[in-house]
């Protein structure tokens, strides 16, 4: 079911600051070209499963935050003074994921979809921007295949991927001493690229992967892999889950139930999000370091956002939230340079474009692989003892620099993307 929200120039008046440092106006005139005199973004996501809670409907919230500042920040001077938000459920499948591009595409008009979490249903997507030549902007799926041989064109990949989660969590963990690891990851291209980039990041760095066991997606139940964990030999070190979102949670409730940090045998997480560690409670997470592509409490700058999206939804904002909020507003920004939404302008304008706004600090979007490029942080959760702040569950234990944070250009070019 798609949901409407029209932004108005009244109404975005009176919502909230605009950001700055996010790049200059580009040509107004009378012959400004938008598409049927309006610019429509289309969040397409999970709305009701378990990936709703780290992005969901709270993205079109956040979508609709970016619109209040483009409006507030041009004014009449807006290329796109009409601009409309439109959302749909995939539900965490590549096919229905398919035919709602399609329809937001072609029905809907969408100049651009924007987020579509789960891998599978992402390179869906990707296939359908390249033939509708509509642009696509890949916030929350991980797979490095979207700057690899799924490229093309119209598809950007933006808040982050497997090979940043591997180089950010696998590698250091690894250098801090815990060399044997047993992965499980969930058995769809998300987690079949996230064991195979740990993969990688763990034995460059001298550790040994004992064993990796793909499981069911979604899944309740994560105790046959546990019990595993537990009788190999060697017995690992480090139980890392690819898991995300729901099912991150399950397995991790699971994990402090069958007590294998009291058998020696440590939690690393590819990938978690902040909604995951408030559903269990910092406890449940305690030490354990990971890879977050921003976080809420960072600096003032992001505070004062996140206050803005908590007044809005009435919860603390994931990075996947941040990031949709930072894709919608840098795709419109792209459509006041370009003085138009035409998809090839509006890529010509993104193409090699650097910028600073509250989620991407030091970023860039090469325009060689679609890849965009920021600061990141190696992340530890803190126990509940230091928790003085409502959702501030995160120690920053180090920043990671844009350039060395995602995957260099020539490894995608040998993966297969032919842009540049």
């Amino acid at each position: 079911m798609l949901i409407r929200a029209k932004a108005t120039t009244a109404l975005l008046a009176a919502c909230g600051l605009a950001v700055g440092g996010c790049g200059g106006g580009g040509p107004q005139s009378s012959s400004e070209r938008i598409t049927n005199g309006k610019v429509v973004l289309a969040v397409l996501n999970d709305q009701s499963g378990v990936y709703a809670d780290l992005s969901g409907k709270n993205s079109v919230e956040a979508v609709k935050l970016a619109v209040a500042d483009y409006q507030k920040k041009y004014g009449d001077a807006a290329v796109a003074k009409t601009i409309e938000v439109v959302s749909a459920d995939h539900q965490n499948k590549p096919d229905i994921a398919n035919n709602k591009a399609q329809e937001l595409y072609d029905r809907q008009r969408a100049d651009v979809i924007l987020d579509v979490p789960t891998s599978s249903a992402a390179l869906a997507v990707a296939t359908q921007a390249a033939a509708k030549k509509r642009l696509f902007i890949a916030v929350s799926p991980a797979t490095t295949a979207l700057t690899g041989k799924a490229c093309n064109k119209y598809t950007f990949h933006y808040a982050y991927d497997t090979w940043m989660l591997a180089n950010g969590t696998g590698r250091t963990v690894t250098q801090q001493g815990a060399r044997e690891w047993y992965i499980v990851y969930p058995d769809y291209a998300f987690g079949q690229d996230m064991e195979k980039s740990f993969t990688q990041a763990i034995q460059s760095a001298g550790g040994h992967v004992i064993a990796a066991d793909p499981t069911p997606f979604p899944n309740d139940n994560f105790s046959t892999f546990l019990i595993k964990a537990t009788t190999l030999k060697p017995k690992p070190q480090v139980l890392g889950t690819m898991q995300a979102g729901g099912d991150l949670v399950n397995l991790v409730k699971q994990y402090n139930q069958f007590r294998l940090r009291e058998q020696g045998i440590t939690l690393s997480t590819g990938l978690m999000f902040i909604t995951d560690i408030h559903s269990l409670g910092p406890d449940a997470f305690a030490g354990t370091q990971f890879t977050d592509a921003w976080y809420w409490n960072f600096d003032e700058r992001n505070r004062q956002w996140a206050d803005r999206f908590t007044a809005a939804t009435g919860t603390r904002p994931s990075f996947a939230h941040a990031a949709n909020y930072s894709a919608a507003l840098q795709y419109l920004e792209a459509v006041q340079r370009a003085g138009t939404d035409d998809a090839d302008a509006v890529v010509t304008a993104m193409e090699g474009y650097t910028f600073d706004d509250v989620f991407a600090r030091h970023a860039a979007i090469r325009a060689a692989d679609h890849r965009v490029t920021h600061d990141v942080y190696l992340a530890e959760v803190k126990p509940k003892a230091d928790v003085t702040r409502d959702w501030d569950y995160e120690k920053i234990v180090q920043t990671i620099p844009a350039d060395r944070a995602f995957r260099p250009v020539a490894e995608s070019a040998a993966a297969g993307c032919t842009l540049g």
